[in-house]
């Protein structure tokens, strides 16, 4: 299982802007497929983006569409999940989620139950 490590996170006002970052040891994630999970006080932990291993598919929740990006930069192993014009409902622990179980390099996984590796998640607190 590939090691993530979630540094950043924080308290952004709202429409502010925030970028997460996921770094991996253990693997490449030019050879995972990723994802971005949140979990919000009385909510169930749902995924808000997720890219496939050769980058070339991803998916995003409607209530981020347009907002987030999911990216990742092969040099430095790293996912990014860039959130813009943020809302108070954006307020949740986020974590990223990885899995080297891909059948396909263009499937994308959008169920807990589809990653064997997490980060440890970060705080993102958006200020009303």
């Amino acid at each position: 299982q590939a090691q993530l490590l979630e540094p950043g996170g924080g308290l952004v006002p709202v429409g502010d802007s925030l970028r997460l970052s996921c770094a991996a040891s253990g693997g490449t994630f030019s050879s995972y497929a990723t994802g971005w999970f949140r979990h919000a006080p009385g909510k169930e932990r749902e995924c808000v983006a997720a890219i496939s291993y050769s980058g070339s598919k991803s998916y995003y929740a409607d209530s981020v569409k347009g907002r987030f990006t999911i990216s990742r930069d092969k040099a430095e192993n790293t996912v990014y999940l860039q959130m813009s014009d943020m809302k108070p409902e954006d307020t949740a622990v986020y974590y990223c989620a990885a899995t080297i179980y891909a059948l396909r390099s263009t499937d994308v996984f959008t169920e807990k139950s589809g990653y064997e590796s997490w980060g440890q998640g970060t705080q993102v607190t958006v200020a009303s």
